[in-house]
């Protein structure tokens, strides 16, 4: 029983419900192994009980955390007071210093002191996290689009941040949207051939300058005469990458786009700064500090190394080594260099956020966090510190996967968190909030709960870690308050209870499906379709998400012929698609009911712009629209279970004869003007809730 209680007192389940009605015990391995990573030796009765000893005796002595977060009007330092020595003194100030008289009830940073009555002091960061996010300012839709996927007949070969300005302008002003939504445009892990999945990067905390528009750097127009050739032959051969793909049904190659914008990137870096260009990029520099420096280090090491630093020279895999300043110095100019790129990227996001805000739109973009980084990559060398060594995050058996899921992504550890005062999360999400107007969480039940599996063992064999929810969310909620941005969280698949209840209070919206919107209260045996009245408020309502079937390939079933094809079915074809059929048809008959298809359901596009009419009809503060939706496109941009089996995230929007479409194309199609126009019609002609 030792170590159950030390388990739980490092937030480490012993027990798991794959099920409402069934209870799963952890291994006792798994146990020993997620405490270790946790720095526990969990491993024999004596060590448990020095480790148990050892937690009392910290706790015992500790009297103030690193970091104290409270939520505005919910809550005072009362029950900190309760756990501190009889007659302990606690002040709050400022961070400039200034007393404060009472306990702060605006959501902002302070400074928490305590004394005790024999001298004892302690200081740390006092957080007070707004009582709740306002969400957006009104009702409105927008598109969700894989940026790579949306090209346009200026981009060189993928959809890039100049892309992402014109959809943002054009949608904002001629559609009326609100947001557009993209897949995470993190820095990926170099290597040919790159991992293409946005879900899986080298940091989440830097964005990738593949993603850069290279004449829409001001330095561009000051190539000097004997470049001038050389960029027009960049220029010709990110024509022909383009042409490839949208005109012979090529796949988006990164690696062939970034071997052609690194050359013209490495040319422009010849072009002196003009002073003011000089002094912005020196304020940028000061102002991103050591986690800058860190991931240009890096990226200046893999250069020589190989991307994966657990196989560089044993001095080199400590970021603080002295090997590693020498290093720095050594190649200073392309530590530089990277730096220097990482600026160019983030002054384009800015210009296109600015673009979103210009057109009208409420929020604007709304950048995407995945779930974690890639154990080779930038983050994992930096930020050892603070991340699991020899674990990795993935998910449960469950009634869709009885073998669970291994993502390959080292967690958080939630002890290191919290003795950093959480700086590593919050300067995070500070990042991920510079230019956005909106964030979206994956796997947002992460900041609850993450499914731990040791290095070596199947996912089966994982269990749970807890994090500070109250911590997590709230200094999530002050990022997001002071940027003036809206947070949604992905809360698909398996939620424990309660954590919806929690994100609705908080004023997190979450995401609801279309397709799973089903009424799982046990009232109804059948789990039938929800009715729009029924959905909840604080939500992102979709038809579709990249990981899943387009709306057309839904509606015709040929996401199940698909799978089929690549042998991912676990049941006979025949018995998948009548189930599939059977589904799609008691959906069409609500729609039908509702008087919301009177065009038929033999007409697929009528039946999709349905499907938005019933989403508009939901009192959901945000309606999204997959933007291969609008044009009718089959493919998923993922589809999950395969890897060299489909081309995940490496095809273009296409209409529904297959054939790639530009930015310019797409903004043309009747049928995505016509989609638009049926949602905002919809959401004009519903009443708001009180």
């Amino acid at each position: 029983m030792d170590r159950v209680r030390l388990a739980g007192l490092y937030g480490v389940d012993v027990t798991y419900r794959p099920t409402a009605d069934t209870e799963v015990p952890v291994p006792e391995e798994t146990i020993v192994a997620v405490l270790a990573a946790l720095g526990v030796d969990a491993s024999t009765p004596r060590s448990v009980k020095d480790a148990l000893a050892a937690y009392d005796q910290r706790a015992a002595h500790r009297l103030l955390d690193p970091c104290t977060v409270l939520r505005a009007g919910h809550g005072t330092l009362d029950a900190l007071r309760a756990r501190l020595p009889r007659d302990t003194r606690l002040t709050v100030s400022t961070r400039s210093g200034e007393p404060l008289t009472t306990a702060p009830g605006e959501p902002g940073r302070y400074v928490l002191r305590a004394v005790t009555p024999d001298g004892r002091t302690a200081s740390g960061d006092l957080v007070v996290a707004p009582a709740r996010l306002p969400g957006p300012p009104e009702r409105t839709f927008g598109f969700m689009a894989q940026l790579y996927s949306t090209l346009s007949s200026r981009s060189w070969g993928m959809g890039d941040l100049a892309d992402l300005a014109d959809l943002a302008a054009w949608s904002g002003r001629t559609l009326g949207a609100g947001f557009v939504q993209i897949n995470p445009l993190h820095a990926a892990v170099p290597g040919r051939p790159t991992d293409p999945s946005p879900y899986r990067p080298s940091s989440r905390r830097f964005p990738d300058p593949v993603y850069l528009r290279v004449e829409e750097i001001p330095e561009y127009a000051y190539l000097p005469a004997d470049l001038r050739e050389q960029a027009a032959r960049l220029l010709r051969g990110a024509a022909a990458l383009r042409d490839e793909v949208l005109l012979k049904d090529a796949l988006i190659d990164r690696d062939a786009v970034w071997d052609l914008k690194s050359k013209a990137l490495e040319m422009l870096r010849t072009v002196r700064l003009s002073p003011g260009r000089r002094a912005a990029y020196a304020d940028f520099l000061a102002e991103q500090g050591q986690a800058l420096d860190d991931h240009a280090t890096w990226s200046a090491l893999a250069e020589l190394h190989g991307p994966d630093w657990h196989a560089w020279p044993a001095g080199l895999r400590d970021p603080r080594s002295p090997q590693v300043a020498r290093a720095r110095s050594d190649l200073m100019e392309r530590v530089d260099f990277h730096s220097w790129l990482t600026w160019l990227t983030d002054s384009q996001l800015g210009a296109a956020q600015q673009a979103a805000r210009d057109a009208g739109m409420p929020v604007g973009v709304v950048h995407d966090l995945a779930v974690g980084v890639h154990p080779a990559g930038s983050d994992a060398w930096s930020m050892q510190d603070v991340l699991a060594a020899g674990i990795s995050v993935g998910a449960p058996p469950d009634a869709f996967n009885s073998r669970g899921q291994d993502w390959g992504l080292p967690p958080w550890r939630p002890d290191a968190l919290a003795a950093t005062g959480y700086a590593p999360y919050r300067d995070l999400i500070a990042r991920m909030l510079r230019h956005a107007g909106g964030l979206r969480i994956d796997h947002v039940m992460g900041l609850f709960r993450l499914w731990w599996v040791p290095q070596g063992r199947p996912p089966t064999d994982g269990t749970y870690v807890r994090y500070d929810a109250d911590a997590m969310l709230g200094l999530l909620a002050l990022e997001a308050y002071e940027a003036g941005a809206v947070v949604i969280g992905e809360d698909l698949g398996t939620v424990e209870a309660g954590v919806r209840e929690e994100m609705a209070d908080r004023g997190v919206l979450g995401t609801s499906v279309l397709w799973f919107e089903r009424d799982y209260s046990g009232a109804d045996p059948d789990r039938r379709p929800l009715p729009p009245s029924a959905w909840r408020e604080a939500c992102l309502a979709t038809a579709t998400t990249h990981d899943l079937p387009s709306t057309a390939a839904r509606l015709t079933g040929e996401h199940v012929v698909l799978r089929h094809r690549l042998r991912l079915l676990t049941r006979p074809l025949v018995q998948e698609q009548a189930e599939d059929a059977a589904e799609v048809a008691e959906w069409i008959a609500l729609l039908s009911r509702l008087g919301m298809l009177p065009e038929g359901a033999a007409d697929e596009e009528a039946v999709v712009k349905a499907v938005h009419r019933f989403l508009a009809a939901t009192p959901a503060r945000m309606i999204g629209i997959w933007l291969p939706d609008a044009v009718g496109d089959r493919r998923p941009q993922n589809l999950p279970g395969t890897s060299t089996e489909y081309p995940n995230w490496r095809l273009p929007v296409a209409g529904a004869d297959g054939r790639p479409l530009t930015l310019e194309q797409l903004a043309a199609s009747s049928r995505l003007h016509a989609l638009a126009d049926e949602v905002r019609r919809a959401l004009a002609t519903r009443p708001t809730r009180p």
